[in-house]
């Protein structure tokens, strides 16, 4: 079965790397095109799910790279919204096991001006899945018109949401206040160790699942890295390990897992609903999927996510 459109929203923003730099007096900087929901978008592309994603691009130099990226990896972008304002730009410095702490450049960027009028134009009626999160359900003006948005969206189409905590431009709290409305609204919760931390700080993964599954999300994935990932639907859970590689970076793994997560399902006639025919082996299988989707895009550098063909590479590979 071929999987129906996913439709994402959310940021792009220029991943810049330091390089070593031909003198001691300047900084090299290597700008990739990310932010996790273009990131997811990109990812879903690539691995055969039509991607449609829902962004405000500028006409900056790091826009015309975002638009570039996106289209050469196939992604619908009839729906993007040319805007006047400047690209947002986060700046990654690596430590020695790849992980990347980022510093932000975002004050009134393109990314957080969503209006009604922008959002009220998309046609969803092709759409099984819509996927958002990050800063876009938290950044203002635009938040509160992309939860609309969102709620709307929820009686045809599953919801699916990643908090992606990004603590040094928005608090955490923030975030709190929020996260039990958008289990509301959301079918789908995937977010990473990191964020649970931030989120419920000292709570064990099962209880953070089971007071996510109260507020209403059915699918909850915590992702943990190498330690693999922990998958809770409506309180059954199963544990799937990661999958070896040789780790470059962890940059854009988690929206790699998710694309893999949903990819799987969609292909499986399993979204366009409130997952009620989904199972525990469907989504051990699904999260199975998303971590070779995973570990593949740690195995370069920055959020380069695998193509389908990369894929059946590995699976050959695995099968030898």
């Amino acid at each position: 079965m071929s999987p129906r459109q996913i439709t994402v929203l959310g940021e792009c923003v220029a991943d810049a790397f330091a390089e070593p730099a031909s003198t001691s007096n300047e900084l090299a900087l290597r700008v990739l095109p990310g932010g996790g929901p273009a990131n997811t978008a990109v990812s879903l592309a690539r691995i055969g799910t039509p991607a449609r994603f829902l962004a405000r691009l500028s006409g900056d130099v790091f826009g015309r790279l975002f638009r570039a990226h996106l289209e050469a990896s196939e992604v619908d972008l009839s729906d993007a919204v040319q805007a006047a304002e400047p690209s947002t730009l986060a700046v990654a410095e690596l430590d020695t096991q790849g992980q990347a702490a980022f510093s932000f450049h975002a004050q009134n960027t393109a990314d957080w001006q969503w209006t009604a009028e922008e959002l009220n134009r998309v046609d969803l009626s092709g759409t099984a899945c819509l996927h958002t999160g990050s800063l876009a359900l938290v950044r203002e003006p635009g938040a509160a018109v992309v939860e609309d948005f969102l709620a709307s969206a929820a009686p045809h189409a599953t919801i699916s949401i990643d908090p992606n905590v990004r603590p040094l431009l928005v608090h955490p709290d923030v975030y709190r206040a929020r996260l039990a409305h958008w289990c509301a609204l959301a079918d789908v919760l995937r977010l990473s160790e990191d964020d649970l931390q931030l989120l419920l700080p000292g709570t064990p993964p099962e209880q953070a699942c089971d007071i996510w599954h109260a507020a209403g999300a059915r699918l909850v994935v915590i992702t943990r890295g190498a330690d693999g990932a922990l998958a809770s639907l409506d309180g059954e859970r199963v544990q799937v390990p990661a999958v070896a590689t040789s780790v470059v970076d962890t940059v854009g793994a988690g929206d790699s897992f998710t694309a893999g997560l949903l990819h799987h399902l969609g292909a499986r006639g399993l979204l366009g609903g409130r997952l009620t025919e989904l199972r525990l082996d469907d989504v051990a299988e699904a999260c199975r999927f998303g971590a070779r989707v995973a570990a593949l895009t740690c195995s370069v550098a920055g959020p380069n996510p695998p193509w389908q063909s990369q894929l059946a590479q590995l699976a050959t590979a695995d099968r030898a």
